[in-house]
């Protein structure tokens, strides 16, 4: 698949979409000062050429269920990346696994509701066949990136 190239208009228009993508068309118009038709034709093209591919609903944290959220590191021993790739499948908490380069060979948000839960999953990880080992962070802040940036 070709990498679209983005202009600075289409990369104010996704972090506005980032910020609300329920925002009405008149609205990143008027603060990206395009026309209205010009912000449908973006978000038509975005979405046709594969580089918008959904939208999304967030929760307010206090409803959102498996509120805490968990960065996990993993390396493998020998020959273990394969096991960590199953593992990880194996759980519905695992958000975002990625593999990486480095002293770690995977990293992947994990949720769950209490610390407790996040314990027992890293232990069934940490036992599993082909893992060196494992650590994790708990995330205490998240920031917003200015929709004005771009991407």
């Amino acid at each position: 698949m070709t990498i679209p190239s983005l202009d600075d208009t289409d990369h104010g228009l996704i972090g506005l979409l980032r910020d609300d993508a329920r925002l009405s068309v008149v609205a990143p118009a008027r603060k990206r000062r395009v026309a209205r038709a010009t912000v449908q034709d973006r978000i038509a093209r975005l979405e046709k050429n594969g580089t918008l591919v959904g939208y999304a609903v967030r929760l307010r944290p206090k409803v959102e269920t498996r509120r805490i959220r968990a960065i996990g590191n993993i390396a493998a021993g020998a020959n273990g990346a394969a096991e960590i790739r199953r593992e990880l499948s194996g759980h519905s908490d695992v958000i975002t696994p990625c593999g990486t380069h480095g002293c770690r060979d995977r990293v992947a948000e994990r949720r769950a509701d209490s610390l407790g839960a996040f314990d027992k999953a890293f232990n069934a990880i940490r036992m599993a066949d082909g893992i060196a080992t494992t650590g994790a962070g708990i995330p205490l802040s998240w920031y917003k990136l200015e929709a004005t940036r771009g991407c």
